[in-house]
């Protein structure tokens, strides 16, 4: 494992821990109601952050908006719906799909191609995912 990967999964435990019996009261009583506010707050502050151009306030407000997306999945999971992992495999596996010029043999001539490519494997996918909604 990278020392990266390390680094997550030590982030993800602490997470873990914070929602535990013994863990923070106030991360035990989030809901993923009760983050949205905190998820709008972070993600405005990540924004003002790179409008700034200050890079230790951008890695900064990229790991407040980080905190928010692992402490989200952990409360799936706690419910027994997904984990971190799972939301790691499906953002992967979607970089993959709508980069087809990078990983399959696609050839893409321009951003313009790129952009109505990414579209349509965009609009593809809603429409499988409406389709299997519906079954």
């Amino acid at each position: 494992m990278t020392d990266s990967g390390l680094k997550f999964e030590k982030f993800v435990d602490i997470v873990t821990a914070l929602r535990a019996e013994n863990g923070c009261p106030w991360d035990r009583e989030q809901t993923p109601l009760s983050l949205r506010r905190y998820l709008r707050e972070e993600s405005n502050e990540l924004l003002e952050s790179l409008d700034s151009g200050d890079h230790l306030h951008i890695m900064e407000e990229l790991g407040d908006l980080l905190y928010i997306i692992v402490l989200l999945a952990r409360i799936y999971n706690e419910k027994d719906l997904f984990d971190i992992g799972a939301v790691i495999d499906s953002i992967s596996a979607k970089m993959i799909r709508r980069h087809p010029h990078v990983f399959a043999d696609e050839k893409i001539g321009s951003v313009e191609e790129l952009r109505a490519k990414w579209l349509e494997i965009k609009d593809s996918e809603k429409a499988h995912r409406h389709k299997a909604k519906k079954n």
